[in-house]
Formats: structure tokens, C-alpha cells, sequence
């Protein structure tokens, strides 16, 4: 227990000293940027403008909003096929 409890704060300080001492100026190039963009332009074919942008506003924060609404009632329905009970099976009589 003293050892989960020693991990957890070393994490936490590490990630606040990464934090602090970190540059806040600084912006970290994704993969499409760094190396498909890369090669993209390399093979002539240079990136277009997406379709939907989602770097202006909200709109990003919006599609996580409704694809985890999507994920809750899918999860909510199928509750009982995903996390069946102990101990019952289903015996294909109907009577569960």
C-alpha cells in the first residue's frame, strides 16, 4: 500500500515539474505534420484544407461530446450482453 502510494506522488510531481518547467510557448507537432505531411509534399501531393476544421472553436470538443453520447447508449442497451452476471448462464429456455 505504502509502495502504490509512493508511486502515485512521484507521478504526480514528476508531471508538475514537467509542467512548470516546460516551455508554454512551445507547440508539439502531431505525426500528420511531422512525417505524412512530409512525405506527402515529397510524393506531390501537397496537405489540402480539411473538410471540417477543427481547430477553430469548439467544434472538436462537440464531436467527442456526441460520440460519447453515442457510446452511453450503445453501452446502456447492450448492459447486460457486455457485463453478463456471475454465475447465471443462459440456458436457451427463456428464463434467464
Amino acid at each position: 500500500m505504502r509502495t502504490a502510494i509512493a508511486v502515485a506522488v512521484l507521478a504526480v510531481l514528476a508531471v508538475a515539474i514537467f509542467l512548470v518547467a516546460g516551455d508554454r510557448n512551445a507547440r508539439w507537432e502531431g505525426v500528420d505534420k511531422t512525417v505524412v505531411e512530409k512525405y506527402a509534399t515529397a510524393a506531390g501531393r501537397p496537405p489540402g484544407k480539411p473538410w471540417i476544421d477543427t481547430d477553430r472553436g469548439d467544434i472538436l470538443l462537440f464531436l467527442f461530446l456526441l460520440a460519447g453520447a453515442a457510446g452511453g447508449f450503445a453501452g446502456g442497451y447492450f448492459f447486460r450482453e457486455l457485463f453478463p452476471r456471475k454465475g447465471r448462464e443462459k440456458n436457451g429456455s427463456g428464463n434467464d
